[in-house]
């Protein structure tokens, strides 16, 4: 009787160790972010979560969230972008460029949007198209984008801009600076596309399946084309925003927000049971990002610190994934 009822107590504490897991799988993104806002919060109480802190973090993921929702995109359909982090400081490059030589505000930012899309273009060919790996393809975008925008920029910092651009990164609406209506904007704009148009669902579809997709009557190379269009486009807006925040447009200025951008979409495909990456998660994930950022700046973390801790979170952020993929 002894034995039995030992039994059935190891198999209940089985089966709730295991569905605790499967909790903290499921949410671990979420979780991650509810406890960095406890323990910064408990480390600075008076600081971390007063309006003027929690709107400089706001002001400082605005960027990063553009680009993350670009890089959503192109992980929807099954692939990634290494090159939107330069399509950003090219595209940006190019309107401060054309605006230091007295071209109008308005003609500046469509030429950098231009440059966006026509870099998009480019990998949805070469990755669509031709053949290539995702991988190849846009590393390769990415070196000699970076060449073009130093080419641009005659490797200097780029200072100078009208002020009525430079408002669009550094003006306030309600006391909230405008880039972090921009994010919401584009990102809300991107989820309604991802979740309610016919080529959002061809992308997911793509992305969960390429040959069901294909016999389903999905034209799989342009939806990705477009995919990867897209995101040129959304990178480059990013991009203009970061050069009228900071007042300046350089050739690499841009150049992080790859690496934190696949990071957030990785944090944020935990939060979906499919695995899958998604506009939502992805955001979760920013925000992880820039709450880290924030606290250890307030704490007086080395810089260099900050970087490993980056790294860890990216690591910890792919393992999650792939645990995710296995439960699948």
């Amino acid at each position: 009787m002894t034995s039995s009822r030992d039994t059935m107590t190891a198999a209940v504490v089985v089966t709730h160790s295991r569905t605790v897991g499967r909790v903290l799988l499921q949410g671990g993104t979420v979780v991650a972010l509810v406890l960095l806002l406890a323990f910064f919060f408990a480390m600075r109480p008076d600081t971390f979560l007063s309006f003027v802190n929690v709107r400089n973090i706001l002001y400082q993921v605005s960027i990063l969230a553009i680009i993350a929702a670009a890089q959503t995109i192109v992980m929807v359909v099954g692939d990634f972008d290494l090159s939107v982090g330069a399509t950003s400081s090219l595209a940006g490059s190019v309107s401060a460029t054309l605006m230091l030589g007295n071209s109008p505000i308005p003609v500046a930012i469509v030429a950098g949007l231009a440059v966006g899309l026509l870099v998009g273009l480019v990998n949805g060919v070469l990755i669509a198209y031709l053949n290539l790996s995702a991988f190849v393809a846009t590393l390769a975008t990415m070196t000699s984008v970076i060449g073009l925008a130093y080419l641009v920029t005659a490797g200097t910092t780029l200072f100078g801009m009208p002020a009525a651009f430079n408002a669009l990164g550094q003006g306030r609406f309600l006391n909230i600076p405008l880039p972090v209506y921009s994010a919401i904007v584009i990102a809300l704009v991107i989820w309604c596309a991802l979740r309610f148009t016919t080529v959002g669902r061809r992308w997911h579809a793509i992305g969960g399946n390429v040959e069901v997709a294909r016999l389903s009557g999905v034209n799989v190379r342009f939806a990705r084309l477009l995919a990867f269009t897209m995101a040129g486009l959304v990178s480059a807006i990013g991009g203009i925003l970061l050069a009228a925040r900071l007042g300046s447009a350089s050739a690499e200025q841009g150049g992080n927000n790859m690496m934190f951008s696949v990071a957030a979409v990785f944090l944020g495909m935990t939060v979906l049971r499919s695995g899958a990456a998604n506009l939502g998660g992805t955001m979760i994930g920013v925000a992880i990002i820039g709450v880290m950022s924030n606290g250890l700046n307030i704490l007086g973390v080395n810089a260099y610190v900050q970087q490993v801790v980056t790294g860890l979170i990216i690591i910890a952020a792919v393992t999650l994934s792939s645990l995710k993929t296995r439960e699948r």
